[in-house]
């Protein structure tokens, strides 16, 4: 996930679980994001909530990355072009993307992606 601080944990959880939703049962093994946005409370919160071990990566690891998306604006503001997705396929290893970025807001506003990628194995 990638998103802008002070999201709130409901939004978090309700695009997660819209997103997961038509995938059927999948095991979520982890939630990825920058290193630093792991302490914000919402996605702390969640993951603990959920039993959902946090991966956080940093920047110059998510650039290095190849997804298919990625925004230039993303890449000025915090060193990479793409949080989400390149942070789902480095939590699943050798994995793809099951479900590319897509892009939500919360009700005060605040803009955070979510990527989902599945694991090899």
């Amino acid at each position: 996930m990638g998103f802008q601080r002070g999201v709130a944990r409901a939004s978090l959880e309700s695009a997660i679980d819209a997103a997961l939703g038509p995938l059927g049962a999948i095991e979520v093994r982890a939630i990825a994001s920058l290193d630093h946005k792991c302490a914000e409370p919402a996605l702390h919160a969640l993951a603990a909530a959920r039993g959902w071990p946090l991966r956080g990566f940093a920047a110059a690891r998510l650039a290095a990355v190849e997804v298919p998306g990625g925004s230039a604006r993303v890449a000025t503001a915090v060193a990479t072009p793409s949080v989400a997705e390149a942070a789902a396929l480095l939590a699943a290893g050798d994995g793809r993307l099951l479900l590319p970025r897509q892009i939500h807001r919360d009700p005060a506003g605040k803009a955070f992606t979510l990527a989902i990628a599945v694991c090899a194995d």
